[in-house]
């Protein structure tokens, strides 16, 4: 029966899911580029109250109309709220769906004081559905246990800072990050035993995530060419974000498939 209402879910918002109507441009190959404005539109800016204001902190992937996947590792004891419909973090366009926080689910394995022990992923439930348009629409979700070949092109998306140590991006940057695939990334020469099965690895070249790229996707095309996030931005090398055989570390998400839909199923 959970298997059943597993598909009905996904397939609920598998509908329209992963089909941005603004369709991003994905021709070039540079280290990280201004994206096409409101071509990923699973995009989500996690934002906490810092004084009378709120920061840019991490990026996520709208999933359902209430439901963000981020990382387990972007959640602490702060007030948090939910931006969607963004492109540029320094301007108001009235495209943007502000939601409050209704409940965040970490995963229950997720180690704060171990990033690379896995389970980098959590689940933020709005408070009220955003309204689903051409610049809001959901990511879809790949099927339980699915690997990407080695190479396969994947994209990583966010506002992270454009290098180490410098400033985070007003616009919503793009970059393109093939997979490395798990034989590769994890021999000694590259991550070695620090990255799990459970992860998928990205890039290893001039090309990578920064920080406040954190819980953003990495949005994959498939077969059917809908975009899929088949991970969750968890980790970079502390040598810097563009170290050579240091790719960007990701949740695999279709480990935690399973997982997602049972906590959008309980909560």
């Amino acid at each position: 029966m959970m298997k059943v209402v597993l598909v009905l879910l996904f397939a609920a918002c598998a509908h329209g899911c992963g089909t941005p109507t603004h369709e991003p441009a994905v021709s070039r190959v540079v280290n990280g580029e201004d994206a096409r404005p409101y071509s990923w539109p699973w995009q989500i800016s996690l934002q906490y109250l810092s004084g009378s204001t709120y920061r840019h902190t991490c990026g996520g992937t709208l999933l359902a109309p209430n439901w963000v996947m981020t990382a387990g590792h972007c959640i602490g004891p702060r007030t948090y709220r939910v931006v969607l419909g963004e492109y540029d973090l320094t301007k108001e366009t009235g495209d943007e769906q502000i939601r409050a926080v209704e409940r965040i689910i970490v995963h229950p394995r997720w180690d704060d004081n171990c990033l690379s022990c896995g389970n980098d992923v959590a689940m933020i439930k709005l408070a009220s559905p955003v309204v689903l348009n051409d610049k809001v629409q959901p990511s879809c979700v790949p099927e339980s246990g699915e690997i990407l070949p080695h190479n396969y092109p994947c994209y990583i998306t966010g506002w992270g800072r454009l290098y180490s140590g410098g400033p985070i991006a007003s616009k919503l940057q793009q970059a393109l990050l093939p997979v490395v695939g798990h034989s590769v990334c994890s021999s000694s020469s590259w991550w070695g035993g620090t990255v799990k099965t459970t992860m998928i690895c990205g890039g290893g070249d001039i090309r990578s995530g920064c920080h406040g790229d954190s819980g953003g996707p990495l949005n994959c095309r498939g077969s059917d060419g809908k975009w899929y996030v088949q991970g969750v931005t968890s980790f970079v090398s502390s040598r810097g974000c563009n170290t050579l055989m240091k790719p960007t570390v990701f949740t695999r998400t279709s480990s935690f498939t399973q997982w997602i839909s049972d906590t959008m199923l309980q909560y």
